[in-house]
């Protein structure tokens, strides 16, 4: 990575920053285009199918990223890591046994790209056997090829960072599974995942520590340039998986919407915003024409890649399936095989010897061993940006001016206003570091409210290290106004709001509390319980943002007032700053972030 002044009109040539270069002793077709990657994906990807749109569609073992079999190798002790460790020689055995079985396999896909544009670019060699031809094909969209970073994209290639990936070598150890991450070399080697997300996630971890050293911060966060009256502003939207951070990063606000980036940027000193994908990355469940035109247009087109989305016997996708009937597990049962599922329980299902009601349990949840009578909700497309109307100049990126966190709020307990402004970096900072929202199915079988580390998934040093850095940038400029908007209920869920009880933070909800956010349209006040800013309600002032927004969601307590419930309310206020205050001392947070989150 390169830290010289930023100028992201530069390009330059590459030179070997690392020593030692991966090589195998085996062929490597390098920097394939899209075509050739679909033909080898299509020869030698399973469980790969093609929709009616003329796309590819991976289904994959795993449906979400492996945390649990993730290591950083290190012989230092485990603290300064927020990942696992394992000693260099127990991990050189794992990657021995890897380079062993790439030499039987004959042959490698290299991808040379770059994370990001400019002088603050990462060169990153990507390495793939044949069966992760899809996974080349994916990532080569999301990078920048060498031509948009480099003068002379012919010459030397050298890498930043390197990423070896074999999706079918199944390593010796429990789970067949290893992701294996070597910081101080920054080489990643991934073993017996099949999905996209952990090629992504690899370089965005090197990403993660190298941008920390040069004194900036990746977050897990979309950006968009926004015109307002005029002026050009970067708004930083950040996220965890589900919380609608796609959705918002290309709904329209101001004069004219240009979206930057789906999921990764790096925040630098005075508002300086990098970015690292050259095109989105985008959860599918529940993609319609209607609510993400384009992002829906992207993803079903034939240029797009799909990974677990439902389709049907002849290739029609469905965004919004969950259970399955007896006839359409028929239809995927080779694929539900290659799999993981098993074969006598597919059988009895779609042989009508057990019906759903069978297999789900109270909550709606397959028993282990009958997963696939659902479809996963963590459906993925890769599109390039180039597919995106309007995507914005990459080389030409205002300073940023607005940065919001997206909480999706759902339950009974569900307090969370529409918008919140924060009164200080450093309360900023301590919601940015309890990261909270509800599960949701991108998690698999767990659900519920979580509180997990901002860029948790990527960042490999110690948490406690994000939130003082986030405060520390923020604090370098006066000028980025930060907020917190829930996208999912106010006292209640999906369930309760069918009853009349509780309310949806709809799509128009949040477009319009954004408007009146960046033309600074909304007159504030201090919440007595939590301290941070929120809409006067019964200011004049705010009458057109209450026309299209319930009062109950700008003010929770109005909610729990009208339903006779405030001791509900004061109760959840309670357990909220005594759960927030244990989870940010576990992670060694400064005391002053602390008491910006916990009024006294």
């Amino acid at each position: 990575m390169h830290t010289e002044p930023h100028d992201s009109t530069t390009v330059r040539n590459a030179t070997p920053s690392r020593p030692g270069w991966l090589d195998y002793g085996v062929p490597r077709r390098t920097n394939l285009d899209q075509e050739a990657l679909r033909d080898l994906a299509k020869a030698h990807t399973p469980a790969l199918l093609e929709t009616s749109f003329g796309s590819l569609n991976k289904v994959s073992r795993n449906k979400s990223r492996m945390a649990k079999y993730t290591w950083v190798i290190s012989d230092e002790a485990a603290a300064g890591f927020s990942h696992k460790v394992m000693s260099r020689a127990e991990a050189q055995a794992l990657i021995d046994a890897q380079a062993a079985y790439i030499r039987e396999q004959g042959e490698l896909l290299e991808l040379q790209g770059y994370l990001g544009v400019g002088t603050r670019a990462a060169a990153v060699q990507w390495l793939y056997t044949i069966e992760g031809a899809n996974i080349a094909g994916m990532q080569s969209i999301l990078a920048f090829p060498r031509s948009a970073v480099e003068s002379d994209p012919t010459g030397p290639f050298g890498a930043d960072f390197r990423v070896v990936y074999t999706p079918n070598f199944s390593p010796d150890v429990p789970g067949g599974q290893r992701i294996l991450a070597d910081l101080d070399n920054r080489v990643t080697y991934i073993m017996g995942p099949d999905y996209f997300g952990e090629s992504k996630k690899a370089a965005l971890r090197m990403l993660c520590a190298a941008a920390y050293d040069d004194g900036g911060l990746v977050l897990h966060a979309g950006a968009k340039e926004v015109l307002v009256d005029g002026e050009r502003l970067t708004v930083a939207i950040l996220g965890l998986s589900g919380t609608g951070k796609t959705t918002t990063t290309f709904s329209k606000q101001g004069e004219g919407v240009k979206p930057v980036q789906d999921d990764m940027v790096t925040l630098w000193p005075k508002g300086e915003l990098s970015v690292t994908e050259n095109g989105c990355f985008a959860k599918t469940f529940g993609l319609s024409a209607e609510t993400e035109p384009a992002v829906y247009a992207g993803s079903t087109s034939a240029e797009a890649w799909l990974e677990n989305a439902y389709q049907d016997s002849v290739g029609g996708v469905d965004f919004f399936k969950v259970d399955l009937t007896p006839e359409e597990v028929a239809v995927h049962r080779e694929t539900l095989i290659l799999t993981g599922s098993d074969a006598d329980n597919l059988d009895a299902f779609i042989s009508g010897k057990v019906s759903l009601a069978e297999v789900l349990d109270e909550n709606g949840i397959p028993h282990d061993g009958w997963d696939f009578v659902q479809w996963t909700g963590n459906g993925r497309s890769i599109i390039p940006l180039s597919s995106i109307p309007d995507a914005a100049d990459l080389h030409d990126i205002p300073s940023v001016r607005s940065m919001g966190i997206l909480n999706r709020d759902e339950g009974d307990t569900a307090i969370t206003p529409g918008l919140v402004r924060f009164t200080s970096p450093e309360q900023a900072a301590g919601y940015f570091m309890l990261g909270e929202t509800s599960q949701t199915s991108a998690a698999g079988k767990e659900r519920g409210r979580i509180r997990s580390p901002f860029t948790q998934p990527f960042f490999p040093l110690e948490h406690g290290l994000q939130a003082t850095r986030f405060a520390e940038l923020l604090a370098s400029t006066g000028a980025i106004t930060t907020w917190l908007m829930n996208t999912g209920y106010v006292a209640g869920d999906a369930a309760s709001v069918k009853r009349g009880e509780g309310l949806k933070v709809k799509i128009r909800h949040s477009s319009a509390m954004l408007e009146a956010l960046f033309r600074d349209h909304v007159v504030w006040e201090i919440d007595p319980d939590f301290g941070y800013e929120v809409v006067a309600v019964d200011d004049p002032a705010n009458a057109a943002l209450l026309e299209l927004v319930p009062v109950e969601i700008l003010n929770p307590k109005r909610a729990y007032a009208a339903a006779g419930k405030l001791d509900d309310y004061a109760a959840e206020v309670a357990t909220r700053h005594a759960e927030r205050r244990s989870f940010l001392e576990q992670f060694g947070v400064d005391q002053a972030i602390i008491d910006a989150v916990i009024p006294a």
